[in-house]
C-alpha cells in the first residue's frame, strides 16, 4: 500500500461510529480495542504500509485504548512507536507509565498488554515495525521501551520533523521499492538515533528560561499552547512565566506567535509539496486565514508569495 488511505466514522450512523473505529483498529494492529462513547465518536485515520513500516495518524475524541497480546494473531516480534503531535497521553506498560505531550515519543513492546488514555482531540504519530530491524541499531532495546523521550531531546525533534514530512511525502503516493527501502532504512537510523542519544535526564535544560523556551519549541504544534499551559506544565504561576518572558523583551503570547511564524517559513521554503493550511494547523493555527493574516504582518508578504520567492 504505497498510497495513503483516510478512514473515517463520519460515513456510519452515529450509534455505529465506535465499533466501526474499533474495526478500524483491529484490523491495523491486531489485538487493539478503544473504549469512547458508544455514540457519536467522530474519529479519522490516516493509514499507510510503507515497507517494512506501517504507520498510522489518528485523530480522536477522549478515549481509552487497550492492546491485548493474547488476541494478536500474528506480527508479535514488532514494537510500535506513539509520537504524540498534539494534545496529550498516558501510556502504561510493565509497570510503568509515560505522560506523552507534544512532541514526546516512546516505543512499546507489541507483545505484551498496553494501555492509553487519550485526552480530547488527539493526534498522533504511529508507526509499527519489526523488532528485528531495530535491534541492530539499538541493542538495548528492551531497557528503551515504555520510557518517554522528550520533545526537547535533538534526536526525538528531528524524527518527528521526519515523519511529519514524510506523511506529506506520501500523499504523493510513493510506490518505488527502492524509495521505500531507502526511506525505511532513515527512519530507523533516526529513530535508533533519538533511543540512543540524550534524553529527558541528559537534554532537560537546567535553568527556568532555558526550560521554559524549550517547551515552548516542542508544544509549537499544540493549538492549545498559552500562558497557563507552560505554567502548568513548569508548575509554577502564570505571573513567573509572564515575568521570564518580560525578562527577554517579550510577552508569551507575542514570543509563541513569532517562533510558529518563523518554523512556518522554514517549512514552506523547504517544502514545496506540503499545503499552506496544512503548515498553519501542524504549528498549532485553527485558522489558516488567521495565519495568513499574521504571516503577511511579519514578513511582508503572503505565504504563497513568500514560498515561491526561497
Amino acid at each position: 500500500m504505497a498510497v495513503i488511505e483516510h478512514l473515517a466514522t463520519s460515513g456510519v450512523g452515529p450509534n455505529e461510529q465506535l465499533r466501526f473505529w474499533n474495526r478500524l483498529a483491529s484490523e491495523t494492529f491486531s489485538g487493539l480495542a478503544v473504549d469512547g462513547p458508544a455514540e457519536g465518536f467522530q474519529a479519522e485515520m490516516w493509514r499507510w504500509s510503507l515497507g517494512a513500516l506501517t504507520m498510522i495518524r489518528p485523530r480522536s475524541p477522549a478515549a481509552v485504548v487497550h492492546s491485548h497480546a493474547a488476541a494478536r494473531s500474528a506480527r508479535t516480534d514488532q514494537v510500535i512507536l506513539h509520537l504524540q503531535h498534539r494534545g496529550r497521553s498516558l501510556h502504561s506498560q510493565f509497570r510503568r507509565s509515560s505522560e506523552l505531550h507534544s512532541g514526546d515519543l516512546a516505543l512499546f513492546a507489541s507483545d505484551a498488554d498496553y494501555r492509553i488514555n487519550l485526552s480530547d482531540a488527539n493526534d498522533m504519530l504511529v508507526v509499527e515495525m519489526p523488532r528485528a530491524l531495530l535491534q541492530l541499531r539499538t541493542p538495548d532495546l528492551d531497557a528503551k521501551l515504555s520510557h518517554r523521550i522528550p520533545g526537547t531531546a535533538p534526536g526525538a525533534r528531528l524524527l518527528h520533523d521526519f515523519v511529519l514530512s514524510l506523511w506529506q511525502q506520501g500523499v504523493h503516493g510513493a510506490a518505488d521499492p527502492d524509495w521505500q527501502n531507502g526511506i525505511v532504512d532513515v527512519f530507523l537510523d533516526l529513530l535508533g538515533l533519538a533511543l540512543r542519544g540524550p534524553n529527558a535526564a541528559a537534554t532537560r535544560p537546567n535553568r527556568p528560561d532555558q526550560r521554559l523556551l524549550a517547551l515552548v519549541e516542542a508544544q509549537l504544534g499544540n493549538p492549545d499552547l498559552r500562558t497557563a499551559t507552560l505554567a502548568d506544565a513548569l508548575k509554577v504561576s502564570t505571573r513567573s512565566i509572564q515575568n521570564m518572558f518580560a525578562a527577554m523583551g517579550a510577552t508569551p503570547s507575542g514570543y509563541i506567535l513569532e517562533r510558529r511564524l518563523d518554523r512556518a517559513a522554514d517549512r514552506l521554503a523547504a517544502d514545496a509539496d506540503v499545503s499552506i493550511t496544512a503548515v498553519a494547523f501542524d504549528l498549532g493555527f485553527n485558522d489558516s486565514a488567521y495565519f495568513a493574516r499574521c504571516f503577511r504582518q511579519r514578513f511582508g508578504t503572503s505565504p504563497r508569495l513568500y514560498r515561491a520567492r526561497h
